[in-house]
C-alpha cells in the first residue's frame, strides 16, 4: 500500500468523525478493525481508545426485538458491521433458545439503523456476507430477497454498502444511486497460502487453477491470470426432469481443460455450504492424478458438518481448505489441521477509513500489484 496510513487519519480531512458499530454477530471482527483504526489514528496524530460505540438488541421472551445505542453519534460517519451468517448467536423465545437465521440478523441491523434517528452524518454498512446473496434472481415465480433487502436499507437513508465476494455482484444493480463496494480478497488468500503451504510453487508445470462449475469462473480467470498459470474447469450436468431442495440435482461433473496429471491444484469459491461439491470435485481430479488439491471459499459454512473433509483429508483427497473471518468458524473447525484462517480485518479497516476520507479504493489498495510483489518475493 504505498499511500501513507497517517494520511487516512488526518482529522481535518475526513467526512465527519468516525463512529463504528459492531453487531454481536460481528463483535470479534469489530474488535480487530478498531484495533488497526486506532492504531492509524495515533499515528496521524489523533488519540482515541476507540471507535466502536457500544448498542445492543435485547429481545423480550415472546421474541420481539428493539436496538439500543448507548452513546451519541450525532454528526458521526457512522459504520455499522454486521455478520448475517452466524448462527452462533441465540436468544431465548418461549422458553427455548433459538438460533438466530439470517431473516434474525437483517432485522437487528435494522433495527440499529432505526435507533440512530437520522442523528448519524452518514450511515454505511460492512456486510460481508450479503443478506439473502444466494437467491439473487428470479427462474420462476420467486422472491428476489436480496434485491429488495437492498432497497430497504437505502430508503433507511444508508449511503454505502460494502460486500465481499458477493455470489452475484449484478444485484448492486437494484441500487444504482447507492454506494455499493464488492470486494475480493484474493491477495489476502495468496498470503495466507505461501505462508501455510510447503513447496509451493506457483508455476506452470507445478501448479495450475480449476474453476469448480461455471458461476465461479470469473474469480478463477483472475487467479490463474494473476499467477501466469493454465486453468482448467468443471461444469455441472443436472437432472432437468425433477427438483430436490428446491434445485435440479447434479447427476456429474464434468471436466474440460488441461491435464492436472502431477499439479498442484487451486479451487475457488465463493461459500462451501454442505461441502459435497468441492469434494466430488476433488476426488475426480485425483483420478486424473493432481498432486494437491487446495480449495478456498470465502465462506466457509460447512453445513452438513466435517466429518467428510476429515476423510478427504486423511484419504489424501484433500490438501487444505483456506476460508476467511469474515464469518463465524466453529471452534471445531478452527481445530482442524487441514484448516487455514485468511484473516481479511485489516482489508475492512482500510476500507473503512478510505471512506470515512473520500479516498478512491483503488489508490489505497492495489491487488495486482500487491500480488505481483508477493509473486516476486516467494518465487
Amino acid at each position: 500500500m504505498s499511500t501513507n496510513n497517517e494520511v487516512l487519519f488526518d482529522h481535518k480531512t475526513n467526512v465527519a468523525p468516525l463512529g463504528l458499530i459492531a453487531m454481536g454477530s460481528a463483535a470479534e471482527q469489530g474488535k480487530k478493525i478498531d484495533d488497526y483504526l486506532v492504531k492509524w489514528a495515533h499515528k496521524g496524530g489523533y488519540q482515541t481508545d476507540s471507535f466502536l460505540i457500544e448498542s445492543e438488541c435485547p429481545r423480550f421472551s415472546s421474541g420481539d426485538g428493539k436496538g439500543i445505542i448507548k452513546s451519541t453519534i450525532r454528526g458521526k460517519d457512522l459504520f455499522i458491521i454486521t455478520d448475517v451468517g452466524n448462527y452462533h448467536c441465540t436468544y431465548d423465545y418461549f422458553g427455548h433458545t433459538n438460533a438466530m437465521s439470517p431473516d434474525d440478523h437483517f432485522q437487528d441491523l435494522k433495527r440499529i439503523i432505526q435507533a440512530a434517528s437520522g442523528k448519524a452524518h452518514r450511515i454505511n454498512v460492512i456486510m460481508p456476507i450479503l443478506y439473502g446473496g444466494r437467491q439473487h434472481r428470479r427462474s420462476y415465480r420467486e422472491s428476489l430477497d436480496c434485491a429488495v433487502a437492498l432497497q430497504e436499507l437505502q430508503a433507511m437513508g444508508v449511503s454505502n454498502i460494502v460486500t465481499f465476494d458477493a455470489h452475484d455482484p449484478r444485484v448492486s444493480n437494484a441500487v444504482p444511486l447507492m454506494g455499493f463496494d464488492n470486494v475480493i480478497p484474493s491477495y489476502q488468500v495468496l498470503k495466507t497460502m505461501f505462508k501455510s503451504i510447503r513447496d509451493f510453487h506457483i508455476t506452470k508445470d507445478k501448479f495450475m487453477v480449476v474453476s469448480p462449475d461455471e458461476g465461479a469462473l470469473n474469480r478463477n480467470m483472475f487467479y490463474a491470470s494473476e499467477l501466469g498459470v493454465d486453468m482448467g474447469m468443471f461444469y455441472k450436468r443436472r437432472d432437468y426432469s425433477r427438483i430436490v431442495n428446491g434445485r435440479n440435482p447434479i447427476v456429474a461433473h464434468e471436466y474440460l481443460g488441461n491435464s492436472v496429471e502431477g499439479r498442484d491444484v487451486f479451487i475457488a469459491d465463493d461459500i462451501i455450504s454442505s461441502g459435497e461439491s468441492v469434494l466430488d470435485i476433488a476426488y475426480e481430479l485425483k483420478k486424473r492424478d493432481a498432486k494437491r488439491i487446495f480449495a478456498y471459499a470465502t465462506y466457509s459454512i460447512f453445513t452438513n458438518g466435517l466429518d467428510k473433509f476429515d476423510k478427504a483429508y486423511q484419504d489424501g483427497c484433500i490438501s487444505g481448505v483456506f476460508g476467511t473471518n469474515l464469518t463465524y468458524r466453529s471452534p471445531e473447525l478452527l481445530d482442524r489441521k487441514w484448516f487455514h484462517e485468511v484473516d481479511v480485518t485489516k482489508y475492512v479497516a482500510y476500507f473503512i477509513a478510505s471512506i470515512n476520507h473520500d479516498v478512491s479504493i483503488s489508490t489505497v489498495i492495489d491487488p495486482h500489484e500487491k500480488i505481483q510483489l508477493l509473486l516476486d518475493k516467494y518465487n
